[in-house]
């Protein structure tokens, strides 16, 4: 199937000289029309042979080198040397990876190109960044987890941790990357000077994948306080699965309308009649009684029965997907969200299509990863007119943007959020009926946190859209902004009026940015989703799951209920789409329509683990194998990651222990991985007399990639993210301790940190809003505010908190 080139990006030109995972960071770009020329060295990338492996080719450069045209140039020759001087000096982008990087083989670095060519925006993706006292650290995914605290939140309550799918971290990061290096580029539109981006994987999970310190959801919102607690989590089961006739359920049920629909469906138990429990905090208290009652009703029935006939009654369900068969889902095919290509030559797969639809048109895979040097023709996009009027160098690059906020939760919430942290005017629009599910605060708290990292830079609006003057209402906001924000059900803001060709009639220059839970079109686009159930269906919870046998053979196998993926990394993709569309418009003057779909999301995401197990016995595995060790002290523990035989002897030898190495069945790669239990074993007797820090420093001296288990805590005090500034002290009124919040998406030479205005109160801004921007008197705002169209948060204000407006005649910035 062949899926129109996007021109959100027409006339950019990234240079991609990345290798390995930093790969998909440039086709992402692609995706959305960039001319992406990779430069490799004679014989190609290395990362070509990498493992797994279909038919000798690898699955992930196939995946994350698609859309790019390749260019092979050797540092060696001084013909090729100038050549790649040329392509530095008029390209847009130049992504590298990995220390010292390509470019040092030219005898140039990322940061020395920024410093030659002063339009070029650079970026250098590193596993910790270029300096700090873990610089020369290595990380894999495993290691990933184990830094950022997702691990230590994994798992039972005892026992061996058990580490998140391999391949989320890094695909994780390569999202926050190209969201960073567009942020740069856009900036460059907006003043004329590039940038330089010393851009670290661990800054990137440790913020975005599941942050400690950021929204957890909406049921930890109404729980979960910041703490120096340091142990395990209490509850692996916050969104319940239950066995059934062949397989696994999950159910979300999240609202007091959900919960009457599941009480209905179990035979309406008069003991559970009371609208109390209602409440998250009231049927948590009785759950245990109410999972009884569960087990009986699904036991006998199948998968898809359940899921239709809970479905059908409202309840928020969903089966435990196998990943094996996500990508022959008669769902992903209608959506045109996967397609059947040849991966190379002969090699037929069925591949994920990309994140990305742009205005009903799927924006994702056009053309096979290219051959060794097919893109010697040089740049193919012609350059964007430069503008004529610049801003202030060192100025927030979206200050001239205005966005409209419909987002709710986290994956809506913080899209808008990532905008605010630089410079954009954010008006959440938010109903009295139905604030959004973040403001759910623990008993005696004003605000949760969750709301308060996610809202930071925010105005509050409090309008009822359902009602014919707040559509009017409604209708000048949109006509005075650039972008409107959504993570609605499809479907939903056409009901109300507003589908996006209504948006465009009232400004033809209006972004709208959306994201769904399974997307705007196939069979599940009409479910009803959460991220938990996401997982669920995309095969991501069935893979959370620990290598080791379980200890409590009653409960189910899976580890996911306390992650946030992928709300977290939908936030920075709808972004991306977004402001890519915000670039596009320089050139049209016309808006678009970006949406994202979180299941979707979820299997970019794991797409070279899909491909891979969908292929089945015609792959040649990976044998990296990433063990959880046990440490000295209660409940303490270190991940090490073997990816070699080389990692082999040199962690056999940092033990003393060099005879483990010469194990035949340990000796080869094959060997650790069908003997990975006995492996573990053997090493955890050498690790359990070290503390984890001792261990990570040890193997990480030897050359292999190991770490400490980290709690929140130890993710507070790390000294590598204490050194890159990743995290600044964030106050609000209204909660009594300051909060660890991050400072932007990566470290910019001409941008400056996030301001931290604090989250507003309900309906707090409404009536500057309507002074400043819609031009209403008083009067005309107490009248709408008595008939209810309106609310506000009263008088009392947010120290900081005051809208920041632009005013309504200004233009809506340069693009």
């Amino acid at each position: 199937m062949h899926y129109p080139d996007c021109v959100l990006l027409k006339s950019v030109r990234v240079l991609d000289l990345a290798c390995g995972d930093a790969d998909a960071v440039t086709r992402l770009l692609a995706d959305l029309g960039a001319d992406v020329l990779k430069v490799e060295p004679p014989g190609g990338s290395p990362a070509r042979a990498a493992a797994p492996l279909l038919g000798g080719v690898s699955i992930a450069f196939a995946l994350h080198n698609a859309n790019k045209r390749s260019i092979t140039l050797d540092a060696a020759e001084e013909r090729d040397r100038r050549r790649f001087e040329e392509l530095a000096g008029t390209a847009d982008i130049v992504v590298d990876s990995g220390l010292p990087g390509r470019a040092a083989d030219f005898g140039t670095s990322c940061a020395g190109l920024a410093d030659r060519f002063a339009h070029l925006v650079t970026m250098s993706v590193t596993d910790f960044g270029t300096s700090g006292p873990r610089a020369q650290w290595q990380a894999t995914d495993a290691v990933l987890y184990a830094l950022s605290g997702a691990l230590s939140r994994s798992g039972p309550t005892t026992g061996t941790p058990v580490l998140p799918p391999d391949g989320i971290a890094s695909a994780t990061a390569a999202v926050q990357a190209a969201w960073a290096v567009l942020v740069g580029y856009f900036n460059r539109l907006r003043c004329g000077t590039g940038d330089y981006i010393d851009f670290s994987r661990f800054d990137a999970v440790a913020t975005v994948l599941d942050p400690i310190f950021g929204a957890h959801g909406q049921v930890a919102a109404a729980q979960r306080a910041s703490s120096r607690w340091r142990g395990r989590p209490r509850n692996q089961d916050a969104y319940p699965i239950y066995a059934c006739r062949d397989g696994y359920v999950r159910l979300c049920v999240m609202s007091p309308r959900q919960w009457r629909a599941l009480w209905s469906w179990l035979g309406e138990p008069a003991e559970y009649a009371d609208p109390k429990f209602g409440v998250i905090g009231e049927r948590f208290a009785v759950w245990p009684q109410i999972s009884a009652l569960i087990r009986a009703l699904f036991a006998s029935q199948d998968m898809a029965d359940l899921v239709t006939a809970g479905q059908s009654r409202g309840v928020p369900i969903a089966a435990v997907g196998d990943p094996a068969q996500v990508l022959a889902e008669e769902h992903f095919a209608v959506a045109q969200a996967v397609t059947r290509t040849e991966l190379a030559p002969g090699l037929p797969a069925v591949i994920p299509t990309g994140y990305y639809v742009v205005d009903d048109r799927r924006a994702g895979f056009r053309t096979p990863a290219p051959a060794v040097g097919e893109g010697d023709a040089g740049w193919l996009a012609e350059p964007l007119a430069e503008p004529t009027v610049r801003g202030a160098v060192g100025a927030r690059p979206f200050e001239d943007l205005r966005i409209v906020d419909l987002g709710v939760i986290v994956a809506g919430g913080e899209a808008s959020r990532l905008f605010g942290d630089l410079g954009a005017e954010i008006i959440k629009v938010e109903s009295a009926a139905y604030p959004d599910g973040l403001r759910q605060a623990r008993p005696g708290a004003a605000m949760s946190e969750s709301f308060a990292w996610t809202h930071r830079n925010n105005s509050g609006l409090g309008l009822d859209l359902r009602s014919p003057a707040g559509k009017e209402i409604f209708t000048g906001l949109v006509g005075a902004a650039d972008a409107v924000f959504a993570n609605f059900k499809p479907g939903t803001l056409a009901a109300l009026g507003f589908s996006y060709d209504d948006l465009r009639a009232i400004n033809p220059r209006i972004v709208l940015a959306e994201s769904s839970a399974f997307g705007e079109s196939g069979p599940w686009s009409d479910r009803m989703g959460y991220g938990p159930l996401v997982r669920a269906t995309t095969g991501v919870t069935a893979l959370w799951t620990s290598p080791d046998p379980a200890r409590d053979t009653e409960r189910h196998p899976f580890y996911d209920a306390t992650t946030v993926f992928p709300d977290h990394v939908v936030a920075r993709v709808a972004a991306i789409g977004a402001l890519a569309a915000l670039i596009g418009r320089r050139s049209t003057a016309a808006g678009s329509h970006v949406h994202v779909s979180q299941a979707e999301t979820a299997v970019n995401q794991l797409d070279t683990s899909y491909v891979a197990r969908a292929a089945g016995s015609a792959v040649q595995p990976d044998t990296e194998v990433d063990l959880v060790c046990p440490c000295a002290g209660d409940d303490e523990w270190c991940v090490i990651s073997i990816r070699t035989d080389a990692d082999m002897h040199a962690v056999a030898a940092a033990f003393g222990d060099e005879g483990l190495a010469d194990e035949p069945r340990l000796r080869t790669g094959a060997g650790r991985t069908a003997h990975r239990a006995e492996l573990a074993a053997a090493l955890g007797r050498h690790t359990a007399v070290h503390t984890p820090t001792g261990v990570a420093e040890l193997l990480q001296g030897s050359g292999v990639a190991a770490a400490p288990m980290n709690r929140p805590p130890d993710v507070a005090d790390d000294p590598q993210l204490a050194h890159r500034a990743v995290f600044a002290p964030m106050t609000h009124p209204l909660i009594e301790h300051p909060l660890p919040a991050e400072t932007g998406p990566a470290p910019f030479r001409n941008i400056p940190v996030a301001p931290q205005r604090p989250a507003p109160l309900p309906g707090q801004d409404t009536r500057e809003i309507c002074r400043s921007l819609l031009g209403l008197d008083d009067g005309e705002t107490d009248r709408l505010i008595a008939d209810g169209v309106l609310f506000t948060g009263g008088s009392a204000r947010l120290d900081g908190g005051e809208a920041k407006l632009r005013p309504p005649h200004e233009p809506g910035g340069l693009v």
